[in-house]
């Protein structure tokens, strides 16, 4: 099986699953539990992915190959994400509630995948709410509060949900009147939002306001829509760990 076909191409997700993590892994203490959980952390990400094309595809296809090919994926990377994951938990057993904090998220997306409606706005946002609460968890295994990590993870809540409707407006729903609007209208509020949490927040928030506002339209390739999106996020990363 081709690597490709074991890896999802599904460039945003990784900054989505790296960024709140890294984020709440330096705003606390940097511990080397932080490695092993960010294997089970992704390697549990990459299982859900192809469990869901798996629920997809049994639905869609009377072709039995179709699905059958994600059941090796599924399967390695969820032994995978159990190998990396139960030693910290061991450890740190507030980590299993955690955990089952995101089951309803991942239930959700699984029904979206079984309707073969991945596509949905609601379950875009979905996957971006235990993507962010991952921040609190780190921050909390590095010494840190949750306290500390509300205000930095509803930063990331706010910038990554923003994504979800931009994103579509320079791909999947570029001719979209109503997804542009839908899009400009929420990135024109979330700089207010952002300075509630942080005045320095607003710096930020205010070029995704631009972004979103000014570069649909332009008919970018999908390279540089994804090059921005990591600037952005890389930004997001930057200003959340000077100002917290």
């Amino acid at each position: 099986m081709s690597r490709n076909r074991w890896l999802p191409n599904q460039h945003g997700a990784w900054a989505m699953l790296a960024v709140p993590f890294l984020a709440g892994t330096f705003l606390g203490h940097p511990r080397w539990a932080h490695l092993p959980l960010l294997a089970a952390w992704l390697l549990g990400y990459l299982a859900a992915y192809h469990f869901q094309q798996w629920l997809r595809l049994s639905r869609l296809t009377r072709n039995p190959k179709a699905p059958r090919r994600h059941v090796r994926p599924a399967a390695c990377f969820g032994a995978g994400a159990l190998l990396f994951g139960l030693p910290p938990a061991a450890l740190h057993p507030w980590l299993l509630p955690a955990a089952a904090c995101a089951a309803p998220f991942v239930l959700l997306n699984s029904l979206y995948a079984y309707a073969n409606r991945e596509r949905a706005l609601w379950n875009g946002l979905a996957a971006v709410v235990p993507a962010c609460g991952m921040l609190l968890v780190t921050l909390r295994l590095g010494g840190g509060s949750w306290d500390a990590g509300l205000a930095p993870a509803l930063a990331c809540l706010l910038y990554f949900s923003g994504t979800v409707p931009y994103v579509k407006t320079m791909i999947r729903e570029r001719n979209s009147r109503a997804y542009y609007g839908g899009s400009v209208a929420y990135h024109g509020v979330a700089p207010a939002l952002a300075t509630l949490l942080n005045p320095w927040l607003a710096a930020p928030f205010a070029l995704y306001l631009l972004r979103a506002a000014l570069l649909p339209g332009r008919g970018l390739k999908v390279g540089v829509v994804g090059a921005v999106e990591v600037a952005a996020s890389l930004a997001l990363l930057g200003t959340v760990l000077a100002v917290f």
